[in-house]
């Protein structure tokens, strides 16, 4: 055992070429610019972080707050500017470190526009900062020659395809459950919907059709980081990468950029060779000099070790956290985010909350447009968390209008995967009684086998 690992360990210090780095460093930053352009010109600027009048922030995040309308366009043009400066590879550990911080406290700043991939584009940005992109293929070494390298470890292009094998066989993991396996939902309620495709709408209204894309789903997401790692599948494993996520992305366009962020990072796995020769069609290969290999220091080389180790064994359990909570995952959603669950359900909601003064017995019916826009409204509607946070923010609005020690109740109803409408909120709780924490919600009405 020890010397295969010994052997396991020599091969991931073996020399490669830097060119698969280079390449990603280059698709990354045009896929980030490419976003925030689109995120800029639709608007979203304003009205995700400059029209809400409450956010809902992340646990312990709460003082991440936006910085109003000017400043919001600001950093977003920071982001812009440091995609430019991470493609070209321009004073590149600032950049990336600008890019990573900005888009991070962007994410942070409310729950409701929390998606899969910007969570996974945080955590390559954060890798990022840490590996010699800018060593090749760069205006950096334009500037700087003497900073030009031609290889580095393998593990340093290694750990950008594990995050993304992470993802992929987290996110196939996440399928294995009874109603996307056995009841092939929500598919069969999605797909009805594209029956206006030319070609193939007529299939849309099959049974059959839907088990397919579930089932086709679940074991794509398990095994395809296993045929891209590999050389020989790896060509016939690309096609169904590029054919996977354009069906998904035509399929379903309220998925974003999804699709298309995962299409450039699964470049990253193929070969060095490969991406050496795609980025000599735009230099001109310079070997001659020899070989100059990317080291890291000796003295910090276990540190690295162990700081790698265990940010790994963090993204490996963190998605295994719902273990730790009793009942539904769905229904309670405790665990769900940062956990790589894709598309995995169709749930909605109507709440509607009650703010009452215990000494006099007033109730007063609360308007939630009054306070949050209609895609908060639709989020907390259906995510605990978010209906409790939204509950405390009501006690203190209602408490500066006069009330004493106002109570929140709710009463709110939803339904999951196409079964009927049920209540979801213990209306005799005063919400606003109850701690932000992250123990279970025992205010939140079971999900009963005999319901379904």
């Amino acid at each position: 055992m020890k010397t295969f690992l010994k052997v396991q360990i020599k091969n991931l210090q073996r020399p490669v070429s830097i060119a698969p780095l280079a390449t990603f460093r280059v698709l990354f930053g045009l896929m980030m610019l490419a976003g925030t352009i689109r995120f800029w010109l639709n608007g979203w600027i304003t009205q995700q972080y400059v029209a809400p009048k409450f956010y809902f922030t992340y646990m312990g995040f709460e003082w991440v707050q936006p910085l109003g309308n000017t400043m919001m366009h600001v950093v977003f043009a920071l982001i812009a500017l440091s995609t430019l400066l991470i493609t070209a590879g321009l004073f590149y550990r600032l950049a990336v470190i600008v890019f990573f911080t900005a888009f991070t406290y962007v994410e942070l700043i409310d729950v409701t526009n929390y998606l899969n991939h910007y969570y996974f584009i945080s955590l390559i940005s954060f890798l990022l900062i840490w590996l010699p992109a800018n060593r090749y293929f760069s205006l950096d070494v334009r500037i700087w020659p003497n900073l030009k390298r031609t290889h580095i470890p393998l593990w340093v292009i290694g750990i950008i395809r594990l995050q993304i094998g992470v993802v992929y066989f987290y996110a196939g993991l996440a399928k294995l459950n009874p109603d996307w396996m056995l009841q092939a939902q929500p598919m069969k309620i999605w797909l009805p919907a594209k029956s206006h495709l030319p070609i193939v709408g007529n299939l849309m209204y099959k049974e059959w059709i839907a088990y397919l894309f579930s089932w086709f789903g679940a074991f794509y997401d398990l095994l395809i980081a296993f045929f891209l790692i590999n050389r020989k599948t790896r060509p016939v494993a690309y096609v169904f990468v590029l054919g996977f996520h354009i069906a998904t992305a035509i399929f379903f366009p309220g998925i974003g950029m999804f699709p298309y962020v995962m299409i450039v990072s699964s470049f990253a796995f193929f070969s060095s060779g490969y991406h050496l020769k795609l980025l000599n069609r735009f230099q001109k290969s310079n070997l001659s000099n020899g070989i100059k290999t990317y080291t890291y220091a000796p003295a910090l080389q276990p540190v690295l070790a162990v700081c790698i180790g265990t940010y790994f064994c963090i993204h490996f359990i963190v998605p295994l956290r719902f273990l730790a909570y009793p009942g539904h995952l769905f229904w309670y959603e405790e665990g769900y985010r940062f956990s790589w669950r894709v598309m995995l359900m169709e749930k909605s909601g109507n709440t509607f909350f009650t703010v009452k003064e215990p000494s006099t017995g007033k109730t007063y019916e609360v308007e939630n447009r009054e306070f949050l826009t209609p895609l908060q409204d639709k989020m907390m509607s259906t995510q605990p968390d978010m209906i409790l946070r939204y509950a405390h923010y009501l006690a203190t609005v209602y408490s500066k209008r006069g009330l004493k020690n106002p109570e929140v109740y709710a009463q709110c109803f939803v339904t999951l995967n196409g079964e009927r409408s049920r209540p979801y909120i213990n209306t005799a709780v005063n919400l606003a009684a109850q701690p932000l924490s992250w123990r279970h919600y025992n205010w939140v009405l079971p999900f009963t086998d005999h319901e379904k």
